[in-house]
């Protein structure tokens, strides 16, 4: 049987960070890691090639020799999943999809021959047996969770590391809290579910035998989910893992009561994890209540992200405007926040209600659904009706971005940033990677950039004041301009 199992093309994001893997020659941020996993699942005898639309194209030669083609895809990844399967349904081959867009879409793709839905580890075996037996069905779905002490090490070798600036990897589904707006609790629980130590353990080996030393992204949606398993269990095994090794930190995703949790940041930074994301969404309190993200609520938000930076942790934040609570001051509030916290990657998006959320069952009950949910957190759309008003929200909206990837604000948060943050001691190897980027900053940022001056006055004062954090200035530096590229599309069509 031949298989190729096809990842679509993602659009310019946010985190795609298409501008900023320029400069260091990569076509893509990571391989997907779900079609790799599926990948280990999927029987031995199979011919199996993986193609990332994101550093490949798909030749029709790659269809004629397929038998089935296997597409798993998020909601931002629709329109590059309809044109894909076309084209396979034009070659005659048969296409089995699976991922959350077409868990929560698949209505929406008639073209599909077979849908593999919800987690793989219950779902893929049951199609796998009815295909052997000749009696595929359409759709395999389940309402269970499965045990992920099961899952496999993913196919690392049939991706071609070299294109990619990250890998992911995942520890845990599921997240404990219940905020309306977020879909992670509908298609993976409530209840975090873990693999063991040596699973992760036997993911990293397999990763540093084939030479990689760049970043890994525990892909969690709150890592910190079962705090425990990590403090007795995950988190000793990664520091002595960690012993000799060069290279590979650790980014992933938090809730901001990480920073109520001093020995947890200790371990975590001890391990070799560098950055975390944190969905901070909003400074108005009666927003919070709404959303229900009462784990945000009762803190000094800026306060909490500090602690956190300052004890070697960067914060990358996520936020959000147009809730129902939001009035019109909210957009310098969001601004204003976003500057004394010194996040530097600060997502900040219009209010969305994914299928499946508490708030798309409340909006479609108030008659206040509009178009399908784009899956883009800062491509300035909403599929909800808002009470601000449309434009009010679309021009405050335009007001953050043009203020916060703005030279001097971003600049200056940069600077806040390296002021206090104290980073995880980690060896690095010299890649060619890192000096070529370092002489395109200078050329397209120093030399041609608008935002020169401000790139100088940065170069120079961490060269000098922060010798260790160099390379981090030089990388948020690239990444300033992947965001006002991305912000620049945004604004001009809002």
């Amino acid at each position: 049987m031949n298989i190729i199992l096809i990842y679509p093309e993602f659009p310019d994001t946010f985190w795609s960070f298409k501008h900023a893997l320029k400069f260091v020659s990569k076509r893509a941020s990571s391989p997907p890691l779900g079609l790799l996993t599926i990948a280990a699942m999927l029987p031995s005898p199979w011919d199996l090639r993986l193609i990332d639309l994101n550093v490949e194209t798909l030749n029709q030669e790659d269809l004629i020799k397929a038998d089935y083609a296997f597409i798993s895809a998020m909601t931002i990844q629709r329109d590059s999943a309809e044109i894909l399967i076309k084209r396979c349904k034009t070659a005659g081959i048969k296409v089995v999809a699976g991922g959350p867009l077409f868990t929560m879409e698949n209505e929406l793709f008639p073209d599909v021959d077979h849908f593999v839905l919800n987690e793989a580890e219950l779902t893929l075996p049951l199609f796998l047996r009815d295909l052997a037996d000749g009696c595929p069905r359409r759709i395999y779905s389940t309402t269970e969770y499965p045990d992920i002490h099961q899952s496999p090490v993913p196919l690392w070798r049939l991706a071609n590391l070299n294109q990619y600036s990250t890998v992911s990897i995942q520890f845990s589904r599921g997240c404990p809290f219940s905020c309306d707006f977020c879909n992670v609790t509908a298609l993976l629980g409530h209840k975090p579910r873990t693999k063991t130590a040596a699973q992760i353990i036997s993911e990293l080996d397999s990763l540093y035998a084939l030479g990689w030393r760049k970043g890994i992204f525990f892909v969690d949606d709150n890592f910190i989910g079962n705090k425990k398993q990590l403090k007795t269990e995950l988190l000793p095994a990664l520091i002595k893992w960690r012993k000799g090794k060069i290279g590979m930190p650790f980014n992933t995703e938090v809730s901001i009561n990480l920073a109520d949790d001093m020995e947890l940041v200790k371990l975590m930074t001890k391990a070799g994890f560098v950055t975390v994301f944190v969905g901070i969404e909003t400074t108005n309190d009666e927003s919070l209540a709404e959303c229900n993200k009462f784990q945000n609520r009762g803190r000094d938000l800026v306060q909490s992200v500090n602690l956190l930076q300052k004890s070697g942790l960067q914060v990358q934040g996520g936020f959000i405007v147009g809730f129902d609570n939001d009035t019109p001051a909210i957009f310098q509030q969001q601004v204003d926040f976003i500057q004394r916290s010194g996040i530097v990657t600060a997502m900040v998006g219009l209010l969305q209600a994914p299928p499946g959320t508490r708030l798309y069952d409340r909006l479609k009950q108030e008659d206040r659904l509009l178009s399908r949910f784009s899956g883009d957190n800062v491509d300035g759309s909403t599929n909800i009706v808002p009470k601000l008003g449309y434009d009010l929200l679309r021009q405050g909206y335009k007001k953050i971005l043009n203020q916060i990837y703005a030279p001097k604000l971003y600049y200056e948060r940069v600077m806040t940033f390296l002021k206090q943050y104290q980073a995880p001691k980690i060896r690095y190897p010299m890649e060619w990677q890192s000096i070529l980027a370092l002489g395109r900053s200078i050329y397209r940022l120093g030399i041609r950039g608008v935002e020169r001056a401000y790139y100088w006055k940065l170069f120079f004062w961490s060269l000098i004041r922060r010798p260790r954090l160099f390379p981090l200035a030089i990388t948020l530096s690239i990444y300033g301009y992947h965001f006002r590229r991305v912000a620049s599309l945004h604004v001009e069509t809002a």
